[in-house]
């Protein structure tokens, strides 16, 4: 072992292949520890996954059937009253509703003691027996049927009702009976006169389990099904069906995760548990089946779980060993072989990194990594000074860039109207806008003029951003103001500036606006919203609320859209407040919204004018985002008409 260790201290080769190795194998015992974490991370959640739609669908085709069982009970609850005066009828509907629903095993018609005349039991039976499908009158001395569960249920309860599982007779002849066990969907029969009998369609517990076990997301997963009392439904433990409950094992040997299963379960509630299920850690999924008060579970073991990732795990772990063995192996040979040049090229580089671009590098025309690294380190000293060139071309493109956006940012808010107070001479007008791009230039716009009688205005927000919303947003504004100059209603601007925008518009570009028109006389105010945010009344002694609109499509999206124009008589002395969503989407470094409720709180304080109302709120977001990049344009107008 000495010697071994001397060899390795003189040997540098040794020492660097056996310090690559160890580092590889770091890397690869982190990289496979994560992987492996996450592997099973996601083999469990696609477990999850995977089991939970199984037992989800197993539930919703078992309530469809069970549905199907009551469906066929209200039809025939209509059939019994139309022919309440036709006892041998009823024989006929019984065996006629087992024919048609492959679900029922048997299916019965009783009726209060003496309800026909001549007939102290009268109970219409149709059902499965020896395999053929017999009808006949059930009660009898022997089977005083009355007071049987399936019939007391519904007649104390006075409604539909599934009942707990119990046992009845399957009878071939006289002398050959056997124990069948079912559930059953029993109707109670009234009239006026009372509780007159019951309908009762029986759902075997062996159709059920042969049903639903089946279901089984893994190879030794099973299927199990209580009532809501507890009683096992289906299981694959025979012994267990009917004579227990969920709580059974754990009144002989206390197990809590039962219990907690058990009370889930019957308390309707949907999930999964991790428990140990007769000594094998398993997966319990469970869902419930509100409308009979049953709960449906699948037991899936974790060996079916994750027993192909354990085994894949230690298959790539001996891989992994060899792997490294093999690498320190070439890595050693490699190295003392090949030692000597890279000592030549080392030299020569570290001219290089002091700035001999000229230097003459060693030819080495061998086709491994050390020639591939001679001739990159010739590529790169021809580069280098193209790469100095071209690197001044580009920050001198880059200048130009910017200088062009910032004249195109200028033209954009010139596009804009920016003077305030807008109309000085007149008194009866307060109105403040501001615009802040996301970027050098953006998409949202704004703009408002007096045409006639009326004030028109409006704020909008094109889809996307930079330069080419910014030229949407110019054609928009133009159209508008095309469109305002006619004397047109909100909601006939929308349409004409709708039909020019989806005329040839191949980039799918689109806008939302808030489009409105108030009449300086009387105060009327005409509004169309095409997918804008919905403006903030701000009622005099009031709280700020958002002024209710219709809905209608953004602008340019399609070009049959209709748009529904509103109003609101009275107007005056009641600011508005119109915005982007950059303002109620504004983010802080927590990514937390600024939010309808910051904008009505604001909004909520008292203020003079609407030059006070927009540079407040722009205070709060700045406030709010404290430094966080804008993710959009703000844009904000505030105006009223004062009487």
């Amino acid at each position: 072992m000495r010697k071994l260790i001397d060899s390795f201290r003189r040997s540098f080769s040794a020492r660097l292949s056996l310090w690559v190795v160890s580092f590889a194998a770091l890397v690869f015992l982190a990289a496979m520890s994560y992987i492996f974490f996450v592997s099973r991370r996601y083999v469990r959640e696609e477990a999850i996954l995977r089991a939970t739609q199984v037992v989800e669908n197993s539930v919703l085709r078992l309530n469809s059937i069970l549905e199907d069982v009551e469906i066929s009970a209200d039809n025939l609850e209509w059939l019994v009253y139309r022919h309440l005066d036709e006892p041998e009828s009823m024989m006929e509907y019984t065996r006629t509703t087992v024919q048609s629903n492959p679900v029922l095993s048997g299916c019965s018609i009783s009726f209060e003691p003496n309800f026909f005349e001549g007939h102290y039991y009268y109970s219409a039976y149709s059902g499965y027996i020896g395999g053929n499908l017999e009808t006949e009158q059930e009660g009898d001395e022997d089977y005083q049927y009355f007071y049987l569960d399936w019939y007391l249920q519904p007649k104390l309860l006075n409604q539909p009702c599934w009942t707990e599982p119990y046992s009845d007779w399957e009878q071939d002849d006289a002398e050959d009976r056997q124990t069948q066990r079912m559930v059953s969907y029993c109707k109670p029969l009234t009239t006026s006169d009372g509780y007159i009998g019951s309908i009762s369609l029986d759902v075997s517990l062996k159709w059920l389990s042969d049903n639903l076990s089946p279901v089984k997301p893994y190879p030794h997963s099973y299927s199990i099904l209580v009532s809501r009392g507890g009683t096992f439904l289906v299981h694959p433990d025979p012994e267990k069906l009917f004579y227990q409950t969920i709580f059974t094992e754990g009144l002989i040997d206390p197990k809590p995760e039962l219990d907690e299963l058990g009370k889930s379960m019957l308390g309707l509630e949907a999930g999964y548990r991790r428990m140990e299920i007769d000594g094998i850690r398993s997966y319990v999924f469970f869902t419930p089946l509100n409308a009979t008060g049953w709960s449906m579970a699948i037991v899936c073991p974790e060996s079916d779980i994750f027993g192909r990732f354990n085994r894949l795990r230690r298959f790539i772990i001996a891989i992994d060993i060899l792997g490294l063995l093999l690498l320190f192996l070439s890595c050693f040979r490699v190295i003392r072989k090949s030692m000597q040049p890279l000592s030549d090229l080392a030299r020569q580089a570290e001219d290089i990194a002091s700035g001999h671009f000229d230097t003459v590098l060693p030819e080495n025309t061998q086709p491994d990594e050390l020639g591939t690294l001679s001739r990159s380190f010739a590529d790169m000293q021809s580069s280098l000074v193209t790469y100095m060139d071209e690197l001044t071309r580009t920050t001198a493109n880059k200048v130009r860039i910017e200088r062009e956006l910032q004249i195109a940012q200028n033209i954009q808010m010139g596009m804009i109207p920016q003077v305030f107070p807008p109309f000085p001479e007149r008194k009866d007008i307060d109105l403040y806008a501001s615009m802040v791009p996301a970027r050098e230039v953006g998409g949202d716009l704004y703009d408002y003029f007096i045409q006639g009688r009326r004030l028109y205005f409006c704020i909008g927000d094109v889809s996307g951003k930079g330069v080419p919303a910014s030229l949407f947003m110019t054609v928009v504004l133009n159209l508008f103001r095309a469109a305002g100059k006619q004397g047109l209603l909100p909601a006939e601007i929308a349409h004409q500036i709708n039909e020019t925008l989806t005329d040839g518009n191949e980039q799918l570009m689109f806008v939302t606006m808030f489009i409105g028109a108030i009449d300086l006389q009387t105060g009327k105010l005409d509004f169309c919203n095409c997918g804008h945010n919905p403006p903030v009344i701000l009622p005099p002694g009031g709280n700020p609320v958002f002024l209710s609109c219709k809905s209608n499509t953004a602008i340019g999206v399609l070009s049959d859209a209709v748009f529904e124009g509103e109003y609101v008589d009275g107007f005056k002395d009641t600011p508005l407040f119109l915005y982007t969503d950059g303002l109620n989407e504004a983010e802080n470094p927590g990514h937390e919204l600024f939010g309808s409720d910051r904008l009505l709180a604001v909004l909520g304080e008292s203020f003079t004018d609407a030059e006070t109302v927009v540079k407040r709120m722009q205070a709060a977001i700045s406030d709010h985002v404290a430094g966080a990049d804008a993710s959009d344009d703000l844009t904000m107008l505030c105006l009223e008409i004062k009487k």
